[in-house]
């Protein structure tokens, strides 16, 4: 599978994967930012953005779409960084590509399953009638009631996409499948082996993906690891706090 991609940049190679219903754009300004350094690729994963829709999501296909990328464009070894569900992608790229890894960045989610939390926006999306949508915002006053956030909304809203010629709107992702797999989405990845390169876990103060109880697990399978905490952030680091974020990883992969 060929997945979409912008690069920016020149030096190192570091590849920034996007968590579920994200997009490659929602790291575009942290990834110009750290070309001054390296050569940054972000990407839209499988049944997101402007990548294909295939049948199928789980950890083990998401890491050989990611070996593939690397392989389609000449690179034999890269830093990783994934947020959320892109760091589940990276895990397993790492334990099953080790030789590949420079160094990885897990941004607020650990080799766990997770009890879900989705059900809310997957309920309102599928609520929508693309059909009859009038324009952005009728989308957005459709999600209100349910999504009081306006800055969820917003990311929410980064996937509707507009046919100019007929007028139409879709989703950029593949809602369905996602929906699909939703309960592979939230699960662990496989995690039958360990990763002993350098790694850093980052999570958000406010955020309750990454416990102090799970850093056992972190030691479990990535023993070479660290953990940091951004201050005054929830589940979205770089969306609450891009500098403090950006400084830690780019401390971390150029040191």
């Amino acid at each position: 599978m060929k997945l979409n991609y912008k690069d920016f940049g020149q030096g190192d190679p570091i590849i920034i994967v996007h968590g579920l219903f994200g997009t490659l754009d929602n790291w575009q300004t942290i990834a110009k930012q750290l070309a001054e350094y390296f050569t940054v690729y972000i990407i839209d994963q499988r049944n997101h953005g402007r990548s294909p829709h295939a049948e199928g999501i789980d950890y083990q296909l998401l890491a050989d779409d990611l070996y593939f990328f690397m392989q389609d464009n000449g690179m034999y070894k890269a830093h990783l960084m994934g947020h959320s569900m892109g760091g589940k992608t990276v895990m397993q790229f790492a334990m099953n590509h080790p030789d590949m890894v420079e160094k990885l960045a897990v941004i607020d989610i650990a080799p766990k399953a997770y009890k879900g939390g989705h059900e809310v926006i997957i309920e309102t999306l599928q609520s929508i009638d693309l059909m009859t949508l009038k324009d952005r915002k009728d989308a957005e006053s459709q999600m209100m009631e349910n999504i009081p956030e306006y800055g969820t909304r917003q990311f929410l809203l980064k996937n509707l996409a507009h046919d100019e010629q007929t007028g139409s709107y879709e989703w950029k992702m593949n809602l369905s499948e996602i929906v699909k797999n939703y309960d592979k989405i939230i699960g662990n990845i496989d995690s039958h082996s360990i990763y002993e390169g350098e790694t850093i876990f980052i999570r958000g103060e406010k955020s309750d993906y990454i416990l102090d109880s799970d850093i056992p697990i972190l030691k479990q399978f990535f023993p070479n690891s660290m953990l940091e905490t951004i201050p005054n952030a929830g589940h979205w680091v770089h969306a609450e706090q891009p500098k403090a974020l950006l400084e830690v990883v780019k401390n971390f992969f150029y040191k």
